[in-house]
C-alpha cells in the first residue's frame, strides 16, 4: 500500500454503542459509522433522524434482561461484537449529607452498573473471537474530586477501575478495555448543570474553553481501531489539560 492507508478505520466491524440518542454518545454513534462500522445505537431516549450504518434500538442501560435480548439481536443480524462504547450516563450534585439513597441508586445504576452489564453482556461473543475493544466513560471526577457530585464521583471512579480490572484480566484473550476520561464538554447534560459549575470547571480547564461531542468521539475511534492495538487499561483523557493543573 505504499504507507497509505484507507481513511476509514472501522470498515467491517460491530459496534454497539450505549447513550446514543444525543450528546457524546450521538457523536460516538456517528463517527463509527463514517469509519465504516456497522452501529447498534442504544438509549432510553427517543432518537432523531436515521443515519447510514446506524441501527437505532431502545435499551435501558440498568436492565439485565435487555442486555440479553440486545446481545442475542445484534449476534443474529451481524454475528459477531467488536467494539462496546459503554457511554450512557447520568449526573446528580447532592453531597454526601444530602444524598438519598434513591438518588445514590440510580445515579450507580446508570454510571457503574450499567457499565459492568455492557460488558458482561457482549463479553462471551467477543472471547469466542479474542478479539474486541470496549471503552467504558469515565470523567475527570472520577479522577479527582468534584464539590458534591457524590454518587457521579462514586460511580466515574469504580468505571476506571473496573476498566483496569477487566484489562488485565483479558488482555491474553484479545480483548482490549480502556476509560474514556472526557473533561467539560458542550451537550444537553452540560446545558442543564448550574451555570456556576460549568463556569468554575471551565475556568479551571489550562485551554480556556470547553470540549465538543466529536472531540471526545475521535478519540473513540481510535480506542476502537486496530490503531490502538497494543492500548489497553489506560485513562484516555480528553480534558483541554483539566487534570494538569
Amino acid at each position: 500500500m505504499n504507507g497509505v492507508r484507507s481513511s476509514r478505520r472501522l470498515t467491517g466491524k460491530v459496534a454497539v454503542v450505549t447513550g446514543a440518542a444525543m450528546g457524546i454518545g450521538h457523536a460516538v454513534a456517528r463517527c463509527f459509522a463514517d469509519e465504516g462500522a456497522w452501529v447498534v445505537a442504544v438509549d432510553v431516549a427517543p432518537f432523531g433522524r436515521p443515519y447510514p450504518l446506524v441501527e437505532q434500538r431502545s435499551l435501558d442501560v440498568t436492565d439485565e434482561a435487555g442486555w440479553a435480548e440486545l446481545t442475542a439481536h445484534v449476534l443474529g443480524r451481524y454475528g459477531r461484537i467488536d467494539v462496546l462504547a459503554n457511554v450512557a450516563g447520568v449526573i446528580g450534585y447532592d453531597a454526601v449529607e444530602q444524598l438519598e439513597l434513591a438518588e445514590w441508586n440510580r445515579v450507580i445504576g446508570v454510571d457503574q452498573t450499567g457499565v459492568f452489564l455492557g460488558m458482561r453482556a457482549v463479553l462471551p461473543a467477543m472471547l469466542r473471537r479474542r478479539s474486541g475493544s470496549i471503552i467504558n466513560f469515565s470523567s475527570d471526577w472520577g479522577v479527582v474530586g468534584g464539590v458534591g457530585v457524590t454518587a457521579y464521583n462514586a460511580a466515574k471512579g469504580a468505571v476506571g477501575s473496573m476498566s483496569r480490572n477487566a484489562a488485565v484480566t483479558y488482555a491474553a484473550d484479545g480483548i482490549r478495555v480502556n476509560a474514556m476520561v472526557p473533561g467539560w464538554i458542550s451537550t444537553p447534560l452540560t446545558d442543564r448543570q448550574p451555570a456556576a459549575a460549568n463556569e468554575r470547571v471551565i475556568g479551571s480547564t489550562p485551554m480556556g474553553h470547553g470540549g465538543a461531542p466529536h472531540d471526545i468521539a475521535l478519540g473513540c475511534v481510535y480506542l476502537a481501531s486496530d490503531d490502538s492495538a497494543f492500548v489497553t487499561g489506560t485513562d484516555f483523557v480528553v480534558d483541554g489539560g483539566f487534570l494538569a493543573t
